[in-house]
């Protein structure tokens, strides 16, 4: 095998469009696995000692001996760059057949460097390289063809005082994108899709043969056949060219807008044949053998507690109170009694990540027959589960805890309307749920009481306004109304956060392979810039980076006319939270060790986490299981964390599409807003019910206004007239582009609030 592999990079090497690469440039063009590479490295030592290639200085292998430029028997990667950097021979202008230029003496070599590609509508764009604070800015006349995701080598441009490091693109490693979603648009003798996603800035050129019949108007999936070439000033430019694979519908057919996002985020909406017969296989009542061995919690009184129209419900609470202590019970449903590792249900909830929950539909993780049926914790049902079972103290100070196997049976299916009416003392509710009332009010007091112990060691708690869009039977939206985000649902979230705590300090302490969810410290360059803009309002960061100053902050402006504005800034100066198997705690919460174990239903690295700690709990958890899970985590993690920022965009899309929608009913009507954010082409406004649209700069009226960057506000020449992000101002809904899906206001005469 290692023999052919071998065959296969020397090939490469002697191809005459081979450029020299990087050991990970090579793995990335080889789609070589992370778990691979140690493998790769083996491979390359073994064709440079049997002198089949060489590297050079900066580390770039090519074909060739180099005993035959004068480098003697050297042995081994060391032992080549050593003897290269001092016979000072560079490998600039080598060809496959392996010819030298020799370095000047005063020559610097540029630095290239391996990335992902991001395309802007603007034409610009950036690269993406794994492990970099930073991404490189690629200006349009540097982006060398490069479409968006695709892998590039980059060539470093000289540094330049106060701007973003440049780089210009000087090879496409591996194309990201296969297949688009656009509009077909059809000419007598061919037609052109017109991409949706505004990053591809291109029409794909489809001769009429391979057009699939398709007319104008389609929405239609076009596979690239050719990426076409940018214009230079050597030679003329090419349009990329493709042929129709699906023809979605027509642009005003009921559900084809919502498809055509589902197609262009390669969202997919079927299970195949196997899946699905092998989710119908497991999907067993529970059995005698099935308990075995378990903890019988049939007998504890437990509740699920959900929106009214959730169907997979993942997650059980139950709680006792004796003595001052509180014993709560978080019971997850036992998803890996029915996913086998590696199965097709197992590789297709992999390949997944995530469920998606668009705006008129949920596309699962895993199949109905499972997800809705025997690992849905339903009402009166016996259920496999995992329970977390911890103890707290009047102060909510975690006393002990188990983590067990168990079988339950839910007493009650509860929405989060109904508990919230329990709480505020509706009598009919009380009435109906009474021997549940007093769990019910046990479960606020600790939820209050774990708030208030999270809120004293600082964590952060960003309470954006959330929506929901109304539709009805064809897709159009009626309503959108806000999110309750009210007593019960965070009692639910305070039960979770407790048991991703519990979960993940334990396996942290055991020293064993997990994952964490983990949320970085803010840059502190963005901290600081924060904290300058600030202190000319009166308020303060003390001691950098901190959740708890950061707490303060919130505290401090909550209800002053500058809240909007401090809390959207401090928002955006935090990083991203992601999947890993290391533990690097999660700033947001302000805890060491952070996991997520209570949605295996719909997240992938819950369903692995559940995994390691059956395997644990059995001591099953050997040497060999580790070094196996050492081995996939990272490529499981860093997946897992893609797709949820993939399912994440889909989401926003659809919402934005619905909204844009739900606005062009209402053109030509005036809405108070805030601004929601201010930019060199004008400003943001948010209106109550959480719709977005922009205020285009030269539509501003009263003066010429232009952006001040360093106290982020838009302001006129002459008047000075500002207008700063939280500011409240009146709009007027001027246009709606739902293909864009943007909306435009125009600001209200006379409103300079």
């Amino acid at each position: 095998m290692k023999d052919k592999r071998k065959q296969i990079i020397l090939k490469l090497m002697e191809d005459s469009m081979y450029v020299p690469m990087k050991e990970k440039e090579l793995a990335i063009f080889l789609q070589v696995k992370k778990e691979d590479r140690d493998a790769l490295s083996q491979i390359l030592n073994e064709l440079m000692e049997e002198g089949e290639i060489y590297i050079t200085s900066k580390g770039k292998y090519l074909r060739g001996n180099p005993a035959k430029v004068g480098l003697g028997a050297i042995k081994g990667k060391k032992g080549i760059e050593d003897k290269l950097t001092r016979k000072g021979l560079i490998a600039n202008g080598v060809t496959g057949q392996g010819k030298y230029g020799r370095k000047a003496p005063d020559e610097k070599q540029p630095e290239t460097v391996t990335g992902s590609f991001v395309s802007h509508p603007k034409g610009f764009g950036f690269v993406e390289i794994e492990g970099a604070e930073e991404d490189l800015f690629i200006p349009e006349e540097y982006t060398g063809g490069a479409f968006h995701k695709d892998i590039v080598e980059a060539q470093l441009l000289p540094p330049s005082a106060g701007k973003r490091r440049e780089a210009k693109i000087i090879k496409i490693v591996q194309r990201g994108i296969t297949t688009l979603v656009g509009t077909y648009q059809k000419s007598k003798n061919f037609g052109f899709v017109i991409p949706d996603n505004e990053r591809f800035l291109n029409d794909i050129f489809v001769p009429l043969e391979r057009s699939k019949g398709a007319v104008d108007g389609h929405k239609v999936v076009v596979e690239l056949t050719d990426y076409g070439r940018p214009k230079t000033a050597h030679q003329k430019g090419k349009s990329p060219e493709g042929k129709v694979v699906e023809i979605l519908g027509h642009i005003n057919d009921p559900g084809v807008d919502i498809m055509s996002i589902v197609r262009g985020f390669d969202l997919p909406t079927e299970f195949g044949e196997k899946v699905l017969n092998q989710a119908q296989r497991v999907s067993n009542p529970v059995s005698d053998a099935d308990r075995e061995g378990r903890l019988d919690l049939r007998d504890v009184v437990m509740v699920t507690i959900d929106g009214e129209d959730a169907k997979d419900l993942d997650d059980a609470v139950s709680l006792t109170v004796d003595g001052g202590i509180y014993h709560l019970g978080v019971h997850i449903a036992d998803v890996t009694n029915y996913v086998q590792e590696n199965s097709a249900l197992d590789r297709e909830a992999l390949k997944r990540g995530t469920s998606v929950y668009l705006v008129d539909r949920v596309i699962p993780m895993l199949p109905h027959v499972l997800s809705n049926g025997i690992c849905s914790l339903n009402q009166g049902e016996d259920r496999l589960a995992l329970s977390c079972l911890m103890d707290f103290d009047s102060n909510g100070n975690l006393k002990n805890y188990e983590i067990a196997e168990t079988v339950i049976c839910v007493n009650q299916r509860m929405s989060y309307t109904s508990v919230k009416k329990i709480l505020e003392g509706d009598p009919e509710e009380n009435e109906k749920y009474e021997s549940l009332v007093t769990m019910f009010k046990d479960m606020s007091n600790l939820s209050a009481i774990l708030r208030e112990k999270r809120h004293l060691r600082g964590a952060i708690d960003f309470d954006f306004p959330e929506s929901k869009i109304i539709l009805d039977k064809q897709g159009h939206p009626l309503e959108i109304k806000p999110y309750d985000r009210n007593v019960a649902t965070k009692m639910i979230e305070d039960f979770m956060l407790a048991a991703n705590e519990t979960i993940a300090q334990h396996f942290y302490w055991l020293e064993l392979p997990f994952v964490y969810r983990v949320h970085e410290k803010p840059d502190s360059e963005k901290i600081q810039k924060l904290s300058a803009f600030i202190q000319n309002m009166g308020y303060y960061i003390k001691g950098g980076a901190h959740p708890k100053e950061i707490q303060k902050l919130l505290n401090q402006i909550e209800g002053t006319k500058e809240e909007a504005l401090i809390s959207r800034l401090a928002l955006r100066s935090m990083k991203q939270a992601r999947y890993t198997p290391d533990c690097g705690g999660h700033f947001g919460l302000a805890c060491d060790y952070y996991t997520h174990f209570t949605s295996p239903i719909r997240r992938y690295p819950d369903l692995q986490i559940h995994r390691i700690i059956k395997e644990q709990l059995k001591g099953r958890l050997t040497d060999d299981r580790c070094a196996h899970y050492d081995g996939i985590l990272p490529e499981v993690t860093k997946h897992a964390s893609e797709m949820e920022r993939r399912a994440d965009e889909a989401e926003r899309e659809t919402d934005k599409l619905k909204k844009v929608e739900y606005m062009s009913d209402r053109i030509g009507e005036t809405f108070e807003g805030v601004i929601s954010g201010v930019t060199t082409w004008g400003i943001y406004v948010e209106l109550p019910n959480s719709v977005e649209g922009l205020v285009h700069v030269s539509k501003i009226p009263g003066d010429y206004f232009y952006y001040r960057e360093e106290t982020y506000d838009m302001v006129g020449e002459s008047t000075g007239i500002t207008y700063k992000l939280g500011q409240s101002v009146k709009v007027r809904v001027e246009k709606c582009d739902k293909a864009a899906r943007t909306i435009d206001f125009g600001l209200v005469e006379g409103e300079y609030m």
